[in-house]
């Protein structure tokens, strides 16, 4: 298996199942509602929020993989639309995981070579940093949202 399918493999497994940890977004956010996703506890950011912010890498760096130029900042990643509607949260939900399928494929499909060549700029380091910089990024959040789950359910 080449680096490029690990990566892949890794970025699907913390969104949809199948990690040494046994813990996914998916399964996380499966009987979350729009309320609880949006319920704000003490001043930890909402489940919504975080999910918005997961997916504000992985779809700017899948641009990227597209061919497009890098359009993000860090600064707008927590703006999480409003969520309004059990609909609006199904919306987010559907498009996180919709960008990391295509954005596992597209690791898959990207040159093993390519993992060390500068990301766009030398500034961000090498592609490999960054996909494996969005598994840790994922991971992380993904264990503040199960906390936070808890806490509203």
């Amino acid at each position: 298996m080449t680096l490029t399918a690990h990566l892949a493999k890794h970025l699907r497994d913390v969104h949809f199942g199948g990690n040494w940890t046994t813990s996914n977004l998916k399964d996380n956010l499966l009987d979350v509602n729009w309320q609880q996703a949006t319920t704000q506890v003490h001043s930890f950011n909402t489940i919504a929020t975080l999910v918005y912010h997961i997916n504000y890498y992985i779809s700017a760096v899948q641009k990227v993989l597209q061919g497009e130029p890098l359009q993000a900042s860090d600064k707008y990643s927590f703006d999480l639309p409003p969520i309004q509607s059990e609909q609006d949260w199904d919306d987010l939900r559907n498009k996180t995981f919709a960008d990391a399928e295509t954005f596992t494929l597209l690791i898959e499909q990207l040159p093993e070579q390519r993992l060390w060549e500068n990301f766009t700029d030398q500034k961000y380091g090498t592609y490999y940093r960054n996909i494996q910089g969005i598994i840790e990024h994922t991971h992380y959040h993904l264990g503040q949202i199960a906390l936070i789950k808890k806490l509203v359910s």
